[in-house]
């Protein structure tokens, strides 16, 4: 299922791209503290090696080991990486309490709630790009769909070979075990909900 918009706006060709204003800096404001233990907990778990989790996050091992010991801070684009390789929800690993927020190199996200209903886990975030910022995202794992709704600001997200573009009012959707990604497009920073779907 490609980006597709409930306002008038439909899929565009233009590809989003990996730029942004500022360097990416740690996900988590609070750091790794917390993020370590559940990593290492999840891997051991599936009986998996810190070596293969390494393998299938497309992650270095000595940065992989680092975050598992609390002393790396990770990126979002990392902690993506480590959560669909582990097959499980990004709050799976940032779960601590409170109502984390979430830096990428363009995205800031404030986790407002989690929900599990039967066979699916679903995550609730108030997003916020700033105005001609972007940023791509690794896959998910399979299954897993982004569901946005624009409040301010004009969006481009989704697929990679697929973006789609809303304004306020307007709604994307997309499959997100693909390279997706992110845009504020228009003058003005996108304000935005983003509900992710992760299918167990």
């Amino acid at each position: 299922m490609d980006a597709t918009a409930a306002s008038d706006s439909g899929p565009t060709d233009a590809r989003v791209v990996a730029s942004s204003p500022r360097e990416p800096g740690p996900a988590l404001p609070g750091g790794a503290a917390h993020v370590g233990p559940r990593v290492r907990a999840l891997r051991t778990e599936q009986g998996m090696s810190l070596s293969e989790l390494a393998r299938r996050a497309s992650v270095g091992k000595a940065t992989l080991s680092g975050l598992e010991a609390g002393t790396r801070n990770p990126t979002l684009d990392t902690l993506h990486a480590v959560a669909a390789a582990l097959g499980v929800a990004l709050t799976a690993l940032v779960s601590c309490g409170g109502s984390p927020r979430i830096r990428g190199a363009a995205v800031d996200m404030e986790l407002l709630r989690v929900f599990d209903d039967g066979p699916a886990t679903y995550e609730l975030y108030r997003m916020r790009i700033p105005a001609g910022a972007e940023q791509t995202s690794p896959p998910h794992h399979p299954g897993v769909t982004e569901h946005a709704t624009v409040f301010t600001g004009e969006l481009r997200a989704g697929r990679l070979d697929a973006p789609g573009v809303a304004g306020p009012g307007g709604y994307l959707e997309w499959v997100a075990d693909a390279p997706h990604g992110y845009a504020a497009v228009g003058p003005e920073d996108v304000h935005a909900s983003l509900l992710i779907r992760y299918p167990r």
